[in-house]
């Protein structure tokens, strides 16, 4: 008998049928994947779909343990016969204190943290020093889970909640490395106190050389930095609760264009509205913006922090479709938002999506944890500027494997629009300079922990 060939056509216009509807009724997998109408000199692709040829990935030397023999700091220290051990008595107590927002006290705890394992010290609990400029009255303890910190920093150093009796109501003695010109020793400069005093507290000083440091000293301030660090249950609950509020999948961008911002960064912008001209005019006290040549060269430089309308820009030079869902990590006081909202409608903040009572109630150290614990969980982490959050954020990312991240060049868009390119030629220009910085992972990691692997 001949089969009649109706029948398999009619399953076939079926099947096909059922499957097309499915694709078209099925959510998108990832916003990051799709396609972008666009001009082809723009690719027709999001920047996240860039092949990478460099990956940061945490050095194995620090996930393994594998930590160095002890050297000899002076003949007061205490050797160690097995590399990867504590030794039995310790040097002194250290405190470190930290001042600033959240990730300038986190990125100071680090450093002072593998200081005082490069001191063979035993660690007090941090001080977050209360910083009324950034409204802040919280302490390490209304952040970070304690208990959770010392069971991770168990076998890199020892850390107590309280000082031994003969020190516990002492204050530590001082030792300042804010006034140490040029890159200094912290063996030579800042063991002798400790042996003298027993207890004493510092700020890390940007100047400091980790170059010098054995690997057990830089592991341990690895392991602080991004295994140590947990939020406290009730805020990590926020955050919780914040993330799963943002529609998914989702952009985290943080942009930076607050009045304290833009008058600290010395630069003058056209076309600002009145009321940010004012806002910034207070905001400048003693610090006047450079002018004329001097302008152009800052500029130049990448010291401008970048406007919302021109971040719009940058992320539709990156072919970054205008409905995607974009939770701000920023603190308050954006000016010129309307230059990003206009061209992309789906932004999403805390005061928003929280709710008010809570929001109100937070100081700026909660405000951002919250962003913390968003942005490196976030589909792609974008950033307008290279600050301490920014580092961290990227760095704990690339921790996770989530490379999906990006810094906005504004050193490029300074020298692109200074050549009087405009349009289509500088989206082009700028997806170009952007594809590259991507491919090579410029930016993603801290290379105190981070070692660089060819793809």
């Amino acid at each position: 008998m001949i089969a009649s060939p109706v029948k398999p056509l009619f399953v076939f216009v079926i099947t096909f049928s059922l499957l097309l509807v499915i694709i078209i009724l099925s959510p998108s997998p990832h916003f990051l994947q799709i396609p972008v109408p666009s001009s082809s000199s723009l690719g027709g692709s999001v920047i996240w779909s860039v092949k990478r040829t460099m990956e940061w990935r945490p050095c194995k030397w620090w996930l393994q343990g594998h930590l160095t023999r002890m050297h000899s700091l002076t003949t007061a220290l205490v050797f160690c016969s097995n590399p990867a051990a504590l030794p039995a008595q310790t040097n002194g107590y250290i405190r470190v204190d930290c001042y600033g927002g959240l990730n300038q006290m986190r990125r100071d705890l680090c450093d002072g943290v593998g200081i005082a394992r490069l001191l063979n010290a035993t660690l007090v609990l941090p001080k977050f020093e209360v910083a009324a400029y950034w409204n802040e009255s919280s302490g390490f303890a209304d952040v970070f889970d304690v208990d959770y910190f010392i069971q991770k920093m168990s076998g890199f150093i020892n850390v107590v909640k309280e000082l031994p009796k003969g020190i516990e109501s002492k204050e530590p003695f001082r030792v300042d490395c804010s006034k140490r010109k040029g890159q200094f020793d912290y063996i030579e400069s800042v063991l002798p106190s400790l042996l003298e005093h027993h207890y004493i507290s510092f700020t890390p000083a940007m100047s400091q050389r980790r170059d010098r440091y054995p690997q057990y000293a830089k592991a341990t301030l690895c392991q602080a930095c991004y295994s140590a660090l947990r939020l406290t249950s009730s805020l990590e609950k926020k955050a919780i609760e914040l993330f799963d509020a943002i529609p998914k999948p989702f952009l985290s961008l943080h942009l930076r264009f607050e009045p304290d911002m833009v008058a600290y960064s010395q630069c003058e912008y056209q076309n600002l509205s009145p009321s940010s001209v004012s806002a910034i005019e207070a905001a400048r006290v003693d610090r006047k913006p450079w002018t004329g040549e001097l302008a152009q060269i800052w500029r130049k430089r990448g010291k401008c922090p970048l406007t919302p309308n021109e971040t719009a820009l940058m992320l539709q030079s990156l072919n970054v479709p205008t409905n995607t869902n974009i939770y701000l990590a920023a603190g308050d006081g954006l000016m010129e938002m309307e230059g990003f909202t206009s061209v992309y409608t789906n932004v999403y903040t805390k005061s928003a999506l929280l709710n008010r009572e809570d929001f109100t109630r937070m100081h700026g150290n909660t405000k951002a944890a919250l962003d913390y614990h968003v942005s490196i969980s976030s589909d792609a982490y974008v950033a307008t500027y290279f600050g301490n959050m920014d580092k961290i954020v990227a760095a704990m990312r690339t921790y996770k494997g989530m490379h999906n991240t990006l810094f906005l060049n504004r050193k490029a868009f300074a020298e692109l629009t200074s050549q009087g390119l405009g349009g289509a030629e500088l989206k082009s220009a700028l997806w170009e300079v952007h594809k590259n910085d991507f491919a090579i992972g410029r930016g993603f990691a801290l290379p105190d922990c981070f070692c660089e692997f060819e793809l």
